[in-house]
């Protein structure tokens, strides 16, 4: 269980940057900004959640195995195919707290900003991005609970290697192969507490934005 767990502590530890850069990005520009497309945008980021997983890996797979470009890349079955594939069920949930944040952003307090001077840099800095705090962290939360307990996508695309793509979620389902199910337990326990521990860290946050 070491390998999957360290497997998995990489995977979190390229994946919690890319959440965050990714889904503050994406939130703050559906809920700052109009566009043309900007619907259809907002479509295809929350499709992951409603496709099963195995859909998810099926045009991961072809995307990754038929382009040429990607596929001379060799990601399938490695270890940075495991990393992307949490992306993708993982980022709609960041997104959305995200933009839920920004959108909460009172606009009266950033136009004032700019009336004393300051550019569009400075207003995220200090004003946008302090206000939606809370959100962004709770989406961070969550959305890595859920990078972390990826089974479908990451078995697609990556494969069930111990020590190389192996996760938690992999291990558990390679121990109930083997009927080997104290060290499943073991194994599920780990992730049920981190999820346990997300979610009350997002409760507490919720709470001080009620008191605030």
């Amino acid at each position: 269980m070491t390998s999957a767990l360290w497997v998995s502590l990489k995977v979190l530890a390229v994946d919690i940057p890319l959440l965050l850069i990714l889904g503050t990005a994406l939130g703050w520009l559906l809920a700052k900004r109009r566009f043309r497309g900007r619907e259809l945008l907002h479509l295809l980021i929350l499709l992951p959640v409603v496709l099963p997983p195995s859909v998810l890996g099926l045009y991961l797979l072809m995307l990754f195995g038929r382009v040429p470009f990607l596929h001379d890349l060799g990601l399938l079955f490695s270890f940075p195919a495991a990393a992307v594939a949490p992306l993708l069920p993982a980022l709609p949930i960041m997104v959305q707290s995200a933009r839920s944040g920004f959108a909460s952003v009172d606009e009266r307090l950033e136009d004032a900003a700019r009336t004393l001077g300051d550019g569009e840099g400075a207003v995220f800095r200090r004003i946008t991005l302090p206000l939606a705090r809370r959100f962004l962290l709770a989406g961070l939360a969550l959305s890595s609970a859920r990078a972390l307990g990826d089974f479908g996508v990451t078995l697609m695309i990556a494969g069930n290697i111990p020590g190389r793509t192996q996760t938690l979620p992999l291990y558990i389902y390679g121990r109930v192969e083997s009927l080997d199910f104290a060290l499943a337990h073991v194994a599920a326990l780990l992730l049920t507490a981190v999820g346990v521990g997300c979610l009350l860290l997002v409760r507490t946050m919720e709470d001080r934005r009620e008191l605030a």
